[in-house]
Formats: structure tokens, C-alpha cells, sequence
């Protein structure tokens, strides 16, 4: 049985690739899934091209904020109005392979797994590829996530049953690690499948562009979200750099 997959979508002024997101869950061999497109007040034509994909397949349900209010929000909201077992994440500028759900699901259903992701591909706002492939390790735990910010968020997917509380802290970066590590701190882990089943696209003034931006994110994550000492926060924080250089060389 193919249980519904809520596709969680937050959108601000993603005119330019929206539509490459949408069509690449459209296109997906695993058909019973829901794609939650919340709109955070965008101010170009995003809401527009929303709205015509919307009136094309009845499984898109688009949500527009009146204010902006940031991804957490807006994803958030879209979780909220889900009603999928999973719940799996894809960016506005960001896309996945045509099996990308099929492979994962059955993954996750043949090992039990609550919560798993693989690996994918960066690639550049004309989808050229941006040095190599971003390979899932085969499990990682909480510890390891705090030095190995290693799970890309357009490749989760996560199993309501077995994860009660699906929220992201209102944060304006790295939110998404927030939640995986709010998750896993009392034991679950996350199982990666090897196989690159999406694309990450690179955004030029986009917050996860914003490499400082990013890393004062993290760091504000180790000292005011878990509460790690300031050494084990340093620790981890080099750890953290060294990792996420090694993906692109």
C-alpha cells in the first residue's frame, strides 16, 4: 500500500525555478503525495506560477501568507495543514530524481527507519553540476550531527508514526538542522540512502549562499539550542568546518 507523502514547500520570490521543483514531483513514480506549497508573501510572480500549476493537479495546495515570515514559519505551516504519513521537504529552487519517493519509501519500509535521506547533487541556477556529489553516510546519530551538518534538507523524509513532534524553531538559518538534531537526541537516527536522488540548487544571494550567515547559524544552534559547554561547542564547530569544506574539494 503507498501511504500519502506530504511535500513540504516553502516558497519566497522563486519565480525563476519553482516551476523545475514542482514538475520534478509531478514527475515522480510514486503518485499518492500531497505537495503543501506555502508562499511567504512573495513580491515577484512566484504566487502566479503557483496558482497555474495548482489548477493543473489537484494534489498541489498552495497556502499564501499575507506576511513574510521566513522558511520555518512557512514550513511549519505546511506541516501543520499535512496529511501524509511522511513527511518529506524539497525547496522552491531545488529538485528531485523521478524515483526519488518510490526509493526512499520502500527503503524506509523494508528497514522500519523513522527517518532517513540521501544523497544529492548541488548543481548551479542553469543546473550545471558544482563539484561532487554530496554522498549520505549509511547512518548518523546526534553526536555525529553536530560535527557533520551532512543531511541535506531536500532529501528527508520523515515517518509521523514513529516521530511525534515535526516543528522548525523560528530561525533564519539552518532551521532544518535545529529540527533533525531535536529529533535525534533521544536516540532516533538517520538512515541514509547512498543513491543521489535530488538536486541542490546553489542560489546567488540566497541565506544558505551566505556562507557566514550559515556558520554563525550553527554555532548559534550548538550554544542557545542544545546548550553545549563552549568547548564542546568549539569542538564540534571545527569539526563542522572541516566537514563541510571536504564536500567541496
Amino acid at each position: 500500500m503507498n501511504e500519502l507523502v506530504s511535500v513540504i514547500t516553502p516558497s519566497y520570490n522563486s519565480a525563476s525555478f519553482i516551476e523545475d521543483s514542482i514538475n520534478s514531483v509531478i514527475q515522480q513514480t510514486y503518485d499518492n503525495w500531497e505537495l503543501i506549497i506555502v508562499d511567504d508573501a512573495s513580491t515577484d510572480h512566484s504566487r502566479d506560477i503557483i496558482k497555474r500549476m495548482a489548477k493543473k493537479d489537484k494534489r498541489i495546495l498552495p497556502i499564501f501568507l499575507s506576511n513574510n515570515s521566513g522558511s520555518a514559519i512557512a514550513r511549519n505551516t505546511a506541516i501543520n495543514n499535512s496529511q501524509g504519513r511522511y513527511i518529506a521537504f524539497l525547496d522552491a529552487d531545488d529538485m528531485w530524481r523521478r524515483e526519488k519517493l518510490e526509493k526512499q519509501i520502500a527503503f524506509m519500509r523494508e528497514n522500519n527507519f523513522a527517518f532517513s535521506f540521501t544523497s544529492y547533487q548541488p548543481i548551479s541556477e542553469d543546473r550545471k553540476k558544482l563539484y561532487r556529489e554530496i554522498k549520505a553516510p549509511k547512518v548518523i546519530d546526534y553526536e555525529g550531527l553536530l560535527k557533520n551538518t551532512i543531511i541535506g534538507c531536500l532529501t528527508v523524509v520523515i515517518d509521523t508514526k514513529k516521530v511525534n513532534d515535526i516543528k522548525m524553531p523560528n530561525l533564519r538559518t539552518s532551521q532544518d538542522l535545529a529540527l533533525w538534531l531535536s529529533i535525534m537526541k533521544h536516540g532516533t537516527r538517520a538512515y541514509g540512502f547512498v543513491e543521489n536522488l535530488a538536486f541542490y540548487r546553489v542560489v546567488k544571494q540566497s541565506n544558505t549562499s551566505n556562507k557566514l550567515k550559515v556558520m554563525l547559524g550553527v554555532w548559534k544552534i550548538y550554544r542557545d539550542y542544545e546548550n553545549l559547554n563552549f568547548i564542546k561547542s568549539l569542538w564540534c564547530f571545527l569539526n563542522y568546518g572541516f566537514n563541510a569544506l571536504k564536500k567541496r574539494i
